[in-house]
């Protein structure tokens, strides 16, 4: 009988034995699954719907490294709102209108959107040689309707082509969405015009805060053999929908009763005669105008730059003059508005040998009137 308890004993002490062995062998089988790794999932901007707009329609790219070397014959995206435990599908989230978009690495996928929150990618299994990073974009994905919500995918790749069994590979990412930043600023309708003596640039761009003052005078004295010039300059832009129209207001040269004589219609200078007119070109030396001004900068192009001279002040080497005359307007490529562009204004004075002496003098004002 003591012989008998003996065996018995040593029989239980060999299950238990056995048992302690056993055991670490079905806890290594339950983690089985290898760690996906370089794993990211982005929020993209869909056709009208930024990417982390809650409730926005957007796209989902998944990003990451399958480390296993295996055949797979799909992947699953599975969205949850905590990254472990049971898995409940963030609200508002559908994924049942996504449509498959673009796939490197590994390819030959295509989408199936049956289930909410569970869609999988399938194919035919075929190896994958691991590790293999591969990039996945669903199109089309409804995010969840909670403002500021974190949300998870749990990534499993599996030898079946419907993500059933047991996974190979797993790996959670996360995202959210968050409140879109509305920014509003208004653009008012606008006229930016200045004259003076010159007018610089700040940037290349015409900037009127760098217009000097207006006095100008003629390079020369008056003279029967010669012709006097002398220029100015005025910057204009607007964002008109008729653009801009500029003229130019005032009288002749005076000196008390005695006066030079406008020139009434664009002819070109002659010494020895009384004439006083300008025009927006950049002239040439001829016998009668030495090489005065130049031609609008930037150059009118009929799209961004609409500025032009207008008839009458649009000819190199003639001159004109007429009291609320237009001599400039932005109708290059028809209506619209105009980038700021700068006009040279070029005056010459031709006298007779017999024009009474004395300081001569006029005041123009230049109006720019845009049609809004």
């Amino acid at each position: 009988m003591i012989l008998r308890a003996k065996r018995v004993a040593l029989l239980l002490l060999s299950v238990s034995i056995l048992g302690a062995v056993l055991l670490p062998i079905f806890s290594t089988r339950e983690a089985f699954a290898a760690q996906i790794t370089l794993r990211s999932l982005t929020l993209q901007a869909g056709a009208t719907d930024g990417g982390s707009k809650p409730g926005g329609v957007v796209n989902h790219l998944f990003t990451f490294t399958i480390p296993t070397t295996a055949s797979v014959g799909s992947i699953q995206f599975l969205y949850c709102t905590l990254a472990a435990g049971a898995c409940t599908t963030p609200t508002g989230l559908v994924t049942t209108a996504a449509t498959m978009g673009t796939q490197t690495g590994a390819t030959g996928f295509t989408l199936d959107n049956t289930t909410n929150g569970a869609p999988y990618i399938t194919r035919t299994a075929s190896s994958i040689t691991g590790p293999q990073a591969v990039t996945y974009q669903l199109l089309t994905v409804t995010n969840p309707t909670t403002t500021n919500q974190t949300f998870f995918v749990r990534l499993s790749t599996y030898l079946s082509i419907n993500a059933t069994g047991s996974p190979i590979d797993t790996g959670t990412v996360a995202a959210s969405t968050a409140t879109q930043i509305s920014v509003t600023g208004t653009m008012p309708e606008s006229l930016v015009f200045c004259t003076g003596a010159t007018v610089g640039t700040t940037s290349g761009v015409p900037d009127c805060a760098t217009a000097s003052p207006g006095s100008i005078s003629f390079n020369q004295l008056f003279s029967p053999t010669d012709t006097a010039t002398t220029t100015s300059q005025m910057a204009a832009s607007t964002n008109a929908g008729s653009g801009y129209d500029i003229t130019v207001n005032g009288t002749t040269l005076t000196s008390g009763a005695n006066t030079i004589v406008a020139m009434g219609a664009s002819t070109t200078g002659v010494h020895g005669i009384s004439q006083f007119g300008i025009n927006l070109k950049a002239n040439t030396t001829s016998t009668s105008t030495p090489a005065v001004g130049l031609e609008v900068a930037p150059v009118a192009n009929g799209t961004n730059y609409k500025g032009q001279a207008d008839t009458g002040y649009n000819t190199v080497d003639n001159f004109k003059f007429g009291t609320s005359n237009s001599v400039a307007d932005s109708a290059n490529g028809g209506p619209g508005g105009s980038d700021a562009q700068i006009f040279t204004v070029s005056y010459i004075v031709n006298v007779p040998g017999s024009q009474p002496a004395g300081t001569y003098t006029t005041t123009l004002t230049y109006i720019c009137t845009p049609l809004f």
